[in-house]
């Protein structure tokens, strides 16, 4: 079975106030293995970003001004994603970016309808009343997250990945927590499993905290 752990960053709080999608990061995961292949795009919001965003991500608008625009991506997002469910933690912040990126595209004929699993609702109905950020997660599962000075996609798209394979060892009941369309998250393993924490990959840390350090 094949899942696309999805984070993006960006501009602002609200789409419906002109806010962009600024990253792209995605994670794929195999057979409850994360694998290699990711996918990872910034992105020209063609617009100034709130700085209290810039605050969490680190990311300008002058360093974006030379990246492609999402139109420029989006079909080679959807190939990537292909018809995989897609596990977002809140999900619906998310999604309403990338619903509200789709509807500047003409030639967009529709919005995916891949399933999406909101890992956020997936941790409150297995911690009611306990903090469950993705940090406070990364702790109480002992996924390291030391590097996680900003937030940014591909980085927070990893260790959602194995937070969540961590979340799911022996759950086997959780459609209704699922948004956007209906799903099934089915119980894959043995809850004698053990996974290994996994680090973040020093190109993801260098390319995340470097690279917009750089002078235009």
């Amino acid at each position: 079975m094949r899942y696309i752990v999805l984070d993006t960053e960006t501009t602002g709080l609200d789409p419906d106030d002109g806010h962009k999608i600024i990253e792209i990061g995605c994670i794929e995961i195999i057979d409850r293995k994360v694998t290699d292949n990711t996918f990872h795009k910034y992105l020209n919001p063609k617009r100034e970003i709130d700085v209290e965003a810039s605050k969490v991500h680190g990311l300008t608008a002058s360093n974006l001004s030379d990246k492609p625009v999402f139109e420029d991506i989006y079909s080679e997002f959807l190939t990537y994603i292909s018809d995989s469910p897609l596990i977002i933690h809140n999900a619906p912040f998310d999604i309403g970016f990338l619903k509200k990126e789709f509807s500047y595209i003409k030639s967009a004929n529709s919005f995916f309808t891949n399933e999406i699993i909101d890992s956020l609702k997936l941790a409150r109905k297995i911690s009611p009343g306990k903090k469950n950020t993705l940090d406070a997660l990364c702790e109480r599962y002992s996924v390291d997250n030391s590097d996680r000075n900003l937030h940014g996609a591909l980085l927070d798209a990893r260790l959602l990945a194995f937070v969540y394979l961590k979340l799911t060892i022996g759950q086997n009941d959780f459609a209704e927590l699922t948004s956007e369309n209906n799903i099934n998250i089915r119980n894959e393993v043995n809850s004698s499993e053990e996974f290994k924490v996994i680090y973040a990959s020093p190109e993801d840390v260098d390319l995340h905290d470097n690279y917009f350090k750089k002078s235009n």
